[in-house]
């Protein structure tokens, strides 16, 4: 085989590996440093959320009267029902008033990112990198770290929760007992499904999402019409789901560390 040949065939092979079917790599892509610090492309996208949540706050706060128009009783019965339903789960209306910022803020936050994902633009619009392009904006729940964070704030709030009501060595008490063997078992057994949740809280959430965005691209290659848009319906809908099964498994969490053990 000639230099001319090989040089041809070697061409013909990159063109038909850039044709192909293009994935997203697991770990999100670094567009630069700070101070040592990687900045990614999933945290320029987390900051566009929380810009975005900001906004909202205060275009609706700004405007909040005695006499509410349709808009804010809309808003004010949703916040209603969500107030209602964390003071029958948590039986302590006191409690609820402290967590509820916290469950709706980490709803609204995994809503939107997971909502933002099919905003034109994320995962297309980026520069061109070694013959690959690297997206300015990426699918925040696609990065393990921020599904990571996410879950070590629930776990530390609810851990914190129960030393605070029930006290520091009552609330160590459903995880280390002496009593008789079976306790200490069962106590060991708790402190596993304890540490467990952070695990099952980041995974979770980083899997459903990364698997949906992978589902679509694959569909989009091989059926690039009306498959694609009916799939990415689904995907909001899923990814509503992700967010209130967060929200909602904090909450539950939450009312499991404040019972007294038995």
């Amino acid at each position: 085989m000639t230099a001319t040949a090989e040089v041809y065939q070697a061409n013909n092979t990159q063109e038909t590996k850039e044709s192909g079917i293009h994935i997203m790599p697991l770990a999100p892509e670094q567009l630069g440093q700070f101070n040592g610090i990687p900045i990614t492309n999933t945290l320029i996208t987390s900051w566009a959320v929380m810009f975005i949540l900001i906004a909202l706050a205060f275009i609706i706060g700004r405007n909040i009267k005695m006499v509410p128009g349709k808009v804010q009783v809309v808003f004010e019965s949703l916040i209603d029902f969500v107030y209602k339903y964390m003071t029958e789960t948590l039986e302590d209306r006191k409690l609820a008033r402290i967590f509820l910022p916290l469950v709706l803020t980490l709803f609204l936050f995994i809503f939107i990112s997971n909502t933002l994902q099919f905003t034109p633009g994320i995962g297309s619009i980026g520069f061109w990198e070694h013959g690959t392009l690297v997206p300015l904006f990426r699918s925040v729940n696609t990065d393990l770290n921020v599904t990571l964070a996410l879950a070590l704030i629930a776990f530390i709030t609810i851990e914190f929760t129960g030393m605070k009501v029930l006290g520091f060595f009552t609330y160590l008490g459903k995880f280390i007992n002496f009593k008789s063997p079976l306790k200490f078992v069962v106590g060991l057994i708790e402190l596993g499904s304890e540490l467990v949740r952070i695990v099952s809280f980041s995974f979770r959430l980083f899997g459903n999402i990364l698997a949906g965005e992978v589902l679509i691209a694959v569909v989009t290659y091989f059926v690039p019409y009306l498959l694609p848009s009916t799939l990415i319906g689904f995907e909001l809908f899923i990814g509503f789901v992700q967010a209130g099964i967060f929200a909602l498994l904090t909450l539950l969490f939450i009312k499991l560390a404040v019972m007294k053990p038995h």
